[in-house]
């Protein structure tokens, strides 16, 4: 039995199963509501996160894209009609694929700036994203640059579907949310976070606590480069 044939009969088994369709069924509300909401914030020409100091690294990127006039706005549009397009059964397909390059743009930036209002929800939403995509794979697999076997064609919705319970599915989606939150928590020794208060505290009463403020002062107060900052951060260490 070849790879793919094993591929095909475990997305059998999945999409006949009543849990994985809830599944999907919840990614596909939760992707659409988080991105219609962040999109029509964009359409109505509003900042996006507007608390967030424009010096601050992710603050600077929201304040230059917000001045891009259209290009802001033409986000926004997009956001909405992959939101959308995720809400109808039939377009769902569409709207996974029109959505995953814009969240995997937006977890990538998180990481990079160290963004703690999306590093923890970004990641989710990329992996949620994921799931829709292999979920609607007996149409995606038509534009990967695979073989696959042309005797079957669109999935058809079985009479009935499986009601048992997928144990090890589920573990997984919790134990990887569980990783995705310790990695928010964990996952980086320093973070910029989102006012110089909030940054300080990282610091107070710890032996690194003048190190730590410089950097802290470096970000909110100087608007320096987020590397930059550490470095001043490292050589005070």
């Amino acid at each position: 039995m070849s790879t793919l044939s094993r591929i095909d009969q475990l997305y059998f088994h999945v999409k006949g199963n009543r849990w994985h369709w809830y599944f999907s069924i919840f990614c596909r509300l939760s992707l659409a509501f988080g991105f219609i909401m962040a999109g029509m914030v964009k359409i109505l020409d509003e900042r996006f996160a507007s608390g967030l100091s424009a010096i601050h690294p992710m603050g600077a990127y929201l304040e230059a894209l917000y001045h891009t006039g259209y290009y802001y706005t033409f986000i926004g549009i997009a956001q909405v009609i992959a939101g959308v397009l995720l809400v109808i059964p039939k377009t769902v397909t569409l709207g996974a694929l029109i959505y995953f390059p814009i969240i995997l743009n937006i977890c990538i930036l998180s990481f990079a700036v160290r963004f703690e209002g999306s590093l923890l929800t970004a990641p989710l939403m990329v992996l949620a994203n994921l799931y829709l995509l292999a979920w609607n794979y007996d149409k995606v697999r038509f534009i990967l640059p695979i073989k696959h076997d042309s005797t079957w064609g669109m999935f058809a919705k079985p009479a009935k579907n499986s009601n048992r319970f997928p144990w090890r599915f589920f573990a997984g989606v919790v134990a990887t949310m569980v990783l995705v939150v310790l990695f928010f928590r964990y996952g980086y020794e320093v973070m910029p976070r989102n006012s110089l208060k909030d940054c300080k505290s990282q610091f107070v009463g710890g032996p690194n606590e003048t190190a730590g403020f410089e950097f802290c002062e470096c970000v909110h107060t100087k608007g320096g480069d987020l590397d930059d900052c550490l470095e001043i951060l490292e050589s005070g260490l």
